[in-house]
């Protein structure tokens, strides 16, 4: 069935896209270079890896990107680092997750985003719709796997409420239900995609740079992913002081003449690393495929295991610890001591701001959703 899937967007929609990706990744590189002091690491080896990825017909895996979270505008401006030529090429650029109550609250910022390969991820605090098990993640999954995609994730996504619009030949899907957005992993350019991911899932401004705790979201891109994504950990910092949460009046003016670096880490092995939790996976799929297709439970209950059961869940928590060591190598790289082991804890973080969501918290830091 692959074959029949149409091969890109229209040339209006592509050439949009590369005006939009482009054109906001000079005004990055500008920014960074000219108006502040920047720190690049390990960025040769990353320009290979996505050299090798330049070719679409001949990439063989995704690629999944994972760094802290310190501004508001760390992605795009951390891309500012790749040289300018790279940014008029969205087909090897980025995808990342945007906060649909934030960057898709009205029509323009909609369209705006969607060219700039950004996916409208709903969060709980906001949106009912939000969560583990929202539409956009299978997206992401989608956009770093091969086609088509396997029929047990088709079935791990099945909901109550809402329709799974992800068969392969439809070109849109629905986040809520209601509303209708691209889909971009419907196009066959865009199969083994990048995707860029802060699984903290907030801003987090510390004078430790001590991390929060990773959401699971990221663990499901490495073990649901077909074959398994390539994984890129990468640290940076500065961007806090270019857009701290105390700044005062004019608070959207990014500052400059701040020292500002990003390290990139070297391509993780993946078998290493996490080819057990991904074997250990693929046992629990075929063990609930086969106990559905036996009659042995329903679907809803097969769902209810893949989701909830707890071998599934303590997989997902051990795979996202692993994604957060590899950050936190890149942290000890740049010299900070390490941080306290209950960091990495959702318990630790429940407690900081003592009913806060947001803003300066007990521990001294600033965190914004």
């Amino acid at each position: 069935m692959a074959q029949d899937a149409p091969n890109a967007p229209s040339g209006v929609w592509r050439g949009c896209s590369a005006l939009v990706i482009g054109t906001v990744g000079f005004i990055s590189r500008s920014f960074l270079l000219y108006g502040n002091r920047l720190e690049v690491n390990g960025l040769p080896d990353f320009l290979a890896l996505l050299d090798e990825r330049k070719d679409v017909t001949n990439r063989s895996r995704g690629l999944i990107t994972v760094s802290n979270h310190l501004s508001v505008i760390d992605d795009p401006l951390m891309w500012g680092v790749l040289p300018y030529a790279r940014h008029w090429q969205p087909d090897n650029m980025r995808w990342s997750l945007g906060s649909h109550d934030i960057v898709f609250k009205n029509k323009l910022f909609t369209k705006f985003f969607h060219l700039g390969q950004v996916l409208p991820t709903h969060r709980i605090a906001h949106s009912e719709h939000g969560g583990l098990w929202q539409p956009t993640i299978l997206q992401a999954i989608r956009l770093l796997s091969r086609r088509p995609m396997p029929v047990v994730s088709d079935a791990v996504q099945a909901s109550h409420d809402i329709p799974d619009p992800f068969t392969w030949n439809q070109l849109t899907y629905t986040t809520t239900g209601d509303d209708l957005v691209p889909s971009p992993s419907a196009y066959l350019n865009n199969r083994f995609s990048w995707v860029h991911v802060h699984p903290e899932g907030k801003i987090h401004q510390k004078n430790d740079k001590t991390m929060r705790y990773f959401k699971w979201g990221v663990s499901r891109l490495i073990l649901e992913s077909e074959p398994c994504p390539d994984l890129v950990p990468i640290w940076i910092e500065g961007f806090d002081d270019v857009m701290h949460e105390s700044r005062e009046f004019p608070r959207f003016i990014p500052r400059v003449g701040k020292n500002v670096s990003v390290t990139f880490g070297s391509r993780v092995s993946m078998d290493d690393v996490f080819g057990d939790l991904r074997s250990r996976w693929k046992a629990i799929e075929h063990r609930v495929e086969l106990s559905a297709s036996r009659g042995e439970q329903s679907r809803l209950g097969a769902l209810f295991e893949l989701r909830h059961g707890e071998n599934a869940v303590e997989l997902r928590e051990e795979c996202t610890l692993r994604v957060r060591e590899q950050v936190l190598q890149l942290r000890r790289q740049r010299g900070w001591s390490d941080e306290d082991p209950k960091a990495r804890l959702v318990d630790t973080w429940r407690r900081e701001g003592l009913g806060k969501r947001e803003g300066i918290m007990a521990d001294g830091s600033w965190v914004r959703e």
